[in-house]
């Protein structure tokens, strides 16, 4: 369903929302100037054409935007992306049109940081397999006060390893300093580490849990695979906030059942929403796997910051700045 504000379209610009539930209710500020408004709650890749004839700006999070479907917006000049990655537009064939792409970045600092501590201390913990002894009676049936569920490790002294070093993890690392752990950066793979880092298989083999907040590119698809995951100190766990193809997922499992991985937190997949039989959904009901469904980013504060910065990005477009 759309709605408009009235206005003649072709006069004025032509701004369309394509999938404003992944707004999660927090409305985008409209510009000041005379537009045209439409949003629709989801739009289907047959759609995009259809619903963007015309429209000088696009406001999008997920909908691909491919150079076929940028040939057939002939009226187009901006993409405003609802997120900082902006893998979903073909930037090439965008820059050889005029098309300006412009994202949203810094907002998620706080709200992915505090997502990925309560992953570590939910793993280090056991919480998940605690709560499902209380569940599924093993405690009101026990001869004891309490129910050895799963092993438990207190944080202090633990190394923590980052595969990244942007906004995110530099959140991470300082509230995991705060509850004392060892913090430490990998260089690249494959390359001399630089200033404040180690080398990569250094980090790997070293931390009691490696957390990724690095981008999705050739070089880092399956980063973690079966050779990279044995590398790791056995029983070490794995959290991965930032891209699914990040991780070969069938490898964790194998790595999960030998036990050289001792437990991951997962909250993006290769493919979102993941198809049925997915490795991912396999790896959800092991009760030393978290799996969240992309919601490290989803705060009311980020939410709102990710509106707020995209209503401006497409204010300042159109008054030419």
């Amino acid at each position: 369903m759309a709605d408009t504000d009235g206005t003649q379209s072709g006069a004025v610009p032509r701004i369309v929302h394509l999938d404003k539930m992944t707004m999660g209710g927090v409305a985008i500020p409209r510009p000041a100037i005379a537009h045209d408004w439409a949003e629709h709650v989801f739009t289907e890749p047959h759609e995009v054409v259809e619903r963007l004839a015309g429209a000088q700006v696009a406001i999008i999070n997920k909908v691909r935007m491919d150079a076929a479907t940028l040939a057939a917006l002939p009226d187009l000049r901006l993409i405003a992306v609802t997120a900082t990655g902006t893998d979903v537009v073909d930037k090439a064939a965008a820059e050889a049109r005029g098309i300006a792409v412009r994202n949203v970045v810094g907002y998620a600092g706080t709200t992915v940081a505090e997502h990925v501590i309560m992953l570590v201390f939910a793993l280090a913990r056991g919480l998940i397999p605690f709560r499902e002894s209380v569940i599924d009676g093993r405690w009101e049936t026990g001869k004891a006060f309490c129910v050895f569920a799963a092993p438990v490790r207190d944080l202090v002294g633990q190394r923590l390893g980052l595969i990244g070093s942007g906004a995110i993890a530099q959140g991470v690392a300082s509230r995991a300093r705060a509850l004392g752990m060892e913090v430490v950066f990998a260089g690249r793979q494959g390359a001399e580490p630089g200033e404040g880092k180690l080398p990569f298989e250094a980090v790997l083999a070293t931390s009691d849990i490696i957390s990724l907040h690095c981008p999705l590119t050739p070089e880092t698809n399956h980063l973690f695979n079966a050779r990279t995951l044995g590398l790791m100190k056995p029983g070490a766990r794995i959290i991965n906030t930032a891209r699914g193809a990040l991780i070969d997922l069938e490898a964790l499992e194998a790595a999960l059942d030998s036990g050289q991985i001792g437990g991951a937190g997962i909250d993006v997949a290769p493919v979102e929403p993941p198809p049925p039989g997915s490795p991912i959904l396999r790896l959800a009901r092991r009760s030393n796997v978290i799996v969240t469904p992309h919601s490290a980013w989803l705060s009311h504060e980020a939410v709102t910051e990710v509106a707020r910065i995209t209503g401006e990005n497409v204010a300042t477009f159109l008054a030419g700045q």
